[in-house]
């Protein structure tokens, strides 16, 4: 497992709940999220972006993004971007090596499973659906079902609702950018930076990660460690 220089020596506790980012923490959606992108901003009369750039500036929910790039057209800047993004994403689902045997796992040790994510709610569980992953999560939380998005908590408590849980410190915030890490800390939660590249220098100082670990392989073997094996080994 990978270290960073902020990360803390806190000990982890034993997990009772995971919350999870969807894109690019569960599937590798960057090319998709930048064609939709450049394709709006090329409609509304901007300039495309590089892949880096999208990488960069795509975090926010489009509720919170929207308005500061495209002012009083941003609603017409959203429906451009949902009509385009919904004709393509279905086919641009790609889950990240480890995810499906991780959520597998984790599902049979009684773990609650749940996704918070910035994406659009009815584009997340369309294509949970379709990847047959629902059947691992009790909750699937996008952009606008709740009150606020990420970092509000206000997503994360629809998340554990049904749980019996609380946010602190045995439920994990699993993400791969820095507002998902702002989010964790926000709500009391444990942030785990899950993602191959390594954090850029400054990136996560307002907001660190407990742990990064550079793929779920990497989380599986630190969920292990924690947790009694459903088998004998």
């Amino acid at each position: 497992m990978t270290s960073i220089s902020n990360v803390s020596a806190v000990p982890l506790s034993r997990p009772r709940a995971i919350l999870f980012d969807w894109d690019n923490t569960l599937i590798d959606s960057w090319a998709c999220i930048r064609t939709a992108t450049n394709a709006t901003l090329r409609h509304m009369g901007h300039q495309e972006w590089t892949m880096a750039e999208t990488q960069r500036n795509v975090a926010r929910s489009m509720r919170d993004s929207f308005p500061a790039m495209f002012g009083d057209r941003w609603e017409e800047a959203r429906d451009f971007f949902y009509a385009t993004f919904r004709a393509i994403h279905l086919d641009h689902l790609d889950p990240l090596p480890g995810v499906e045997a991780l959520l597998a796992d984790l599902a049979e040790r009684d773990i609650w499973l749940a996704v918070v994510s910035n994406k659009n709610g009815t584009f997340l569980r369309k294509e949970a659906d379709r990847l047959g992953w629902t059947r691992y999560f009790g909750r699937l939380v996008g952009a606008t079902d709740a009150a606020e998005d990420k970092p509000s908590v206000a997503p994360v408590r629809m998340a554990l609702e049904g749980s019996g849980l609380e946010p602190g410190d045995q439920v994990w915030f699993v993400g791969d950018s820095p507002i998902d890490m702002h989010c964790a800390l926000n709500a009391g939660c444990v942030p785990l930076l899950v993602r191959e590249t390594a954090p850029e220098p400054g990136e996560f100082e307002a907001h660190p990660p407990r742990r990064h670990l550079v793929g779920c392989d990497d989380l599986a073997c630190l969920v292990r460690e924690l947790l009694v094996p459903i088998w004998p080994e």
